[in-house]
């Protein structure tokens, strides 16, 4: 066997042992008053280099997110289950391989009747579960939308290519048992996802409860509001991650513009491990700190798309590079 090939069975693995475990702490009832919640954030095309925690030259500082690797475990031979968004994200809910997994290209395929998600496993054993970000498993009324597919709720985005653009003036949501389009009148979609996935926790702080937070960011478009680039401007304007190559929209259905990438993608990250930050404060105001596990990963490491640089950036991850940092040891990973 060659020696990328073990690396990858064997990361392979440790996704089926760290659902198992997840799946094992649902069922816990008797020692408790509350069965533990999960919370599993999924950034989009992050390199492992980008976070401070896991390389110290990064020129991107991730605070929030080095605290969790502090207080729990970091994860250092994990891997996606593919190099690419919709068969990584198919091998997380599901647990399969790409030998065994039915989506493995980004092509137009959607999870099956047949195919059982992870929060199918844990809404029947009681789990109230929400789903805020990107899906990309299926679309709206066919056998892999989130509402055949163990989501209670659900705002965000069905098409991975859809999700590329921030600014859309659509999403989908699903409540009381049904999903729709709703209008967002082109804000910041991150924000949006954000505010309803806080929302989810507020609203079910007194039950056990999965979140699953397929963040968009730093995926390509790299286009953000601009009081999150002002930290990389100089005063004149200018990026501080200088010398920038301006990256140019092709078409109109391609990224977007984006004269200063290096900026803009360290803005995203930024964003990001604040957000990160807001949640985990929030599971302490309510109490929860102490009762959820989280998680953080990235579907399957960095990108060029868009003016991303991953080089300059010090995204040093391989493409199939699955971190995962936990605030509560599941396993531990030799």
């Amino acid at each position: 066997m060659k020696t990328g090939t073990k690396h990858l069975c064997s990361s392979l693995m440790a996704l089926l042992i760290m659902i198992c475990c997840i799946w094992q702490v649902a069922g816990q009832t008797a020692n408790s008053n509350k069965r533990t919640n999960i919370i599993f954030i999924i950034a989009d095309d992050l390199g492992y280099g980008n976070l401070s925690s896991y390389n110290p030259g990064s020129r991107i500082r991730t605070p929030f997110i080095d605290n969790l690797a502090r207080q729990g475990t970091r994860f250092t031979r994990f891997y996606a289950g593919s190099p690419v968004c919709a068969p990584s994200r198919c091998a997380l809910m599901t647990g399969y391989h790409m030998g065994h997994a039915y989506i493995r290209g980004n092509a137009d395929q959607h999870l099956r009747p047949e195919d059982t998600t992870l929060a199918q496993r844990l809404q029947a054993r009681g789990y109230v579960t929400g789903m805020f970000g990107k899906w990309g498993l299926g679309e709206e009324n066919d056998s892999g939308a989130p509402q055949f597919k163990g989501f209670d709720y659900f705002f965000g985005y069905l098409n991975q290519r859809h999700a590329h653009h921030y600014f859309t003036d659509h999403l989908f949501e699903l409540k009381d048992k049904q999903l729709r389009q709703v209008q967002t009148d082109s804000q910041y979609s991150h924000d949006l996802i954000m505010d309803h996935a806080l929302a989810f926790v507020r609203e079910h702080k007194e039950e056990p409860f999965f979140l699953y937070l397929p963040v968009t960011i730093p995926h390509a478009e790299l286009l953000l509001p601009q009081k999150y680039m002002q930290p990389f401007l100089n005063p004149d304007g200018s990026s501080k991650l200088g010398p920038e190559t301006p990256f140019v929209q092709k078409a109109k259905t391609s990224y977007h513009s984006q004269a200063q990438p290096h900026a803009a993608f360290a803005a995203m990250v930024t964003k990001l491990d604040a957000d990160v930050g807001r949640l985990m404060q929030l599971l302490k105001e309510l109490g929860l700190d102490d009762n959820t596990y989280v998680f953080f990963t990235s579907d399957n490491g960095p990108h060029k798309e868009g003016g991303a640089d991953p080089e300059f950036l010090t995204a040093t991850g391989r493409s199939v590079v699955l971190n995962v940092i936990c605030t509560k040891a599941v396993f531990v990973c030799p």
